[in-house]
């Protein structure tokens, strides 16, 4: 999967709730990669480049730069109306992979997929399951904790054409030690999901159960 032409990066600030983000917006193809919170959930950030510069997907990532105690903001108040380039965002890619951390204590090796795209995240799983088996990847959205579905309507990740799917990550997921690194197999296993939905013209979005 490729771009059209060479990958453009855009940056807007933005404040939202009285809070002052960075938005950076990489062009690329029709599947999206997003962090919306670049800053509170370590290695977000960089592995949403990181796969977009490996698939030649679009990636968007929002940050606090030097602050100390970034604030968590829900990802429904990350609307489109505060923001230049997630409108850019939504109108240029079909489906959106977003990336989030989680630190559930009884789940340090599950990669929740919620979401409105479930046979997207079915599609995930399966590779996660063969080039990271380290962890276990639940799409089940009845066994995801209630705020990790991202199934609420305004949450970005359910805005473009097909919805997309929200991939929760442990934190053993995305750093390695630590640094902000993500471990090698979930990103060869994230970049594989991500060729595959590129190559899956059928795939349509669905209602959460």
């Amino acid at each position: 999967m490729t771009g059209e032409g060479d990958p453009v990066t855009r940056t807007e600030q933005v404040e939202i709730d009285g809070v002052p983000l960075v938005a950076t917006l990489r062009q690329g193809g029709g599947i999206g990669l997003l962090a919306l919170h670049g800053s509170n959930e370590g290695g977000t950030g960089e592995l949403a480049d990181l796969i977009a510069r490996r698939t030649g997907a679009t990636s968007l990532v929002f940050t606090q730069p030097d602050v100390q105690r970034p604030v968590h903001l829900p990802s429904r108040r990350m609307a489109a109306e505060h923001c230049v380039l997630l409108r850019r965002f939504l109108d240029r890619v079909s489906l959106t992979v977003s990336l989030h951390g989680h630190m559930r204590p009884h789940a340090p090796r599950t990669v929740f997929l919620g979401g409105r795209n479930r046979a997207a995240a079915l599609v995930l799983a399966r590779e996660l399951g063969e080039l990271a088996p380290r962890f276990q990847a639940v799409t089940d959205l009845a066994a995801i904790p209630v705020a990790l579905r991202g199934v609420h309507p305004r949450n970005p990740v359910n805005l473009t054409r097909l919805g997309g799917v929200q991939v929760e990550l442990p934190l053993s997921a995305r750093t390695t030690g630590s640094a902000d690194v993500p471990p090698q197999p979930v990103a060869d296993a994230l970049v594989a999901g991500v060729l595959r939905l590129a190559q899956t013209s059928s795939m349509s979005a669905q209602e959460p159960l």
